[in-house]
């Protein structure tokens, strides 16, 4: 099963004897390793019994076969915007990673390998199958690792030996995240994997920070007259952190990474990038735009409400104007922006306008109570 490296830890030894008892349990049925199934966690579990039901066993031999030759062409053109993004970060990546055995693969979202970087030893053929650009790592391919388990939930994961499906698959140790482009879907995954290396569980930070950096990138791509830097107030505007909202010159939203989509609820509901400001932001959207015309980063900056009643710091940016530039720190509105009250007092006289004066009906639209209308429509008096 789970073979022990003989310079581990006393505390990594443990844990994959652990592992080896929660396989025993879950891919051979056996009851009495079931004490040890805690150490597993869900979606291991859940990728492991999904290549079960897809007939493979952990004792067979994997296949690394690479696609087709035309194929490799037809998907290396398909990724392409993908494979250029995401250069820059891999070479950054294989530079911080050169001295620990592992190194870097990018796929597309069907987890064909697009690319990779690092310190790749060639000779070895457990590193050669794997790096192969066109090599089809898919979990129907080569079962449980952290591109099979990253595509398949979507979310960053850690996987060290036997915790993959396959017992010749238990050399390797990867961390994974998944690559989501502008329009909120899948479009690939980052991993960094090593052979008979030391458990490096922190890696998830790293590959996860790498996997925004790519994002960023594609949502910058995207055509857009105006960008919206978005963050929790008092967090500082500018940097890799922040979520990005590509917006053309009529308010619609062109782009946006994820990030922006953890901030705002309705981008992460959106299975596409059409949408408007007016979604987004209680506030006329031409506000942003005449924030962003102010020209200086400092007054450009404000807060925005949400239709959630939460509020965020915005930096509205106009084309030319999104160059990257030291972190802006914003703590409240800029001194000669509108105050959020008045923002919200014109957003509520105007659905009272749309409503043709019926209170309640504007009420409804904007999700509040008709004594908030009534409050917001005649400031400093009781009602």
């Amino acid at each position: 099963m789970t073979s022990f490296h003989p310079g581990l830890p006393v505390a990594s030894r443990d844990r994959l004897a652990h592992i080896g008892r929660a396989r025993l349990a879950i891919l051979y049925g056996d009851p009495a390793a079931g004490d040890c199934l805690a150490v597993v966690e869900g979606w291991i579990e859940r990728s492991w019994r999904r290549c079960l039901g897809h007939g493979q066993r952990p004792e067979q031999a994997p296949s690394f076969a690479a696609v087709a030759a035309a194929e490799v062409r037809r998907t290396l053109e398909a990724n392409r915007q993908l494979t250029e993004a995401a250069r820059p970060v891999l070479q950054k990546l294989g530079r911080a990673i050169a001295d620990t055995r592992y190194f870097a693969i990018l796929t597309n979202q069907n987890g064909v390998v697009v690319d990779v970087n690092g310190p790749i030893d060639r000779r070895d053929r457990r590193a050669d199958v794997i790096t192969r650009i066109g090599a089809d790592l898919s979990e129907r391919q080569i079962g449980t690792t952290a591109i099979g388990a990253t595509l398949s939930e979507l979310q960053p994961v850690w996987l060290h030996r036997g915790e993959h499906f396959f017992d010749a698959t238990s050399v390797y140790s990867c961390a994974g995240a998944p690559l989501f482009g502008p329009d909120g879907n899948c479009v690939g995954m980052l991993d960094l994997t090593g052979i008979e290396t030391v458990e490096r569980p922190e890696l998830k930070h790293l590959v996860t920070q790498s996997a925004q950096s790519i994002e960023n990138v594609l949502t910058l791509s995207r055509p857009h007259a105006l960008l919206i830097r978005l963050n929790w107030p008092g967090r500082p505007l500018g940097g890799e952190a922040d979520g990005l909202v590509c917006v053309d010159g009529n308010g619609c939203v062109t782009g946006a990474n994820q990030t922006a989509r953890q901030l705002v609820p309705q981008l992460g509901l959106a299975t596409s990038s059409a949408m408007h400001c007016r979604d987004l932001f209680a506030m006329p959207f031409e506000m942003l735009f005449d924030a962003a015309r102010q020209g200086s980063r400092h007054e450009s900056a404000m807060e925005v409400p949400l239709w959630t009643g939460l509020r965020l710091s915005a930096l509205p940016l106009l084309q030319g104007q999104d160059r990257p530039q030291a972190s802006l720190h914003i703590s409240r509105p800029a001194a000669n922006s509108r105050p959020l009250k008045d923002l919200e007092s014109e957003l509520i006289r105007k659905a009272v306008s749309d409503a043709l004066g019926n209170v309640q009906q504007a009420a409804k639209a904007l999700g509040v109570s008709r004594a908030t209308v009534y409050r917001r429509l005649s400031p400093g008096k009781r009602r």
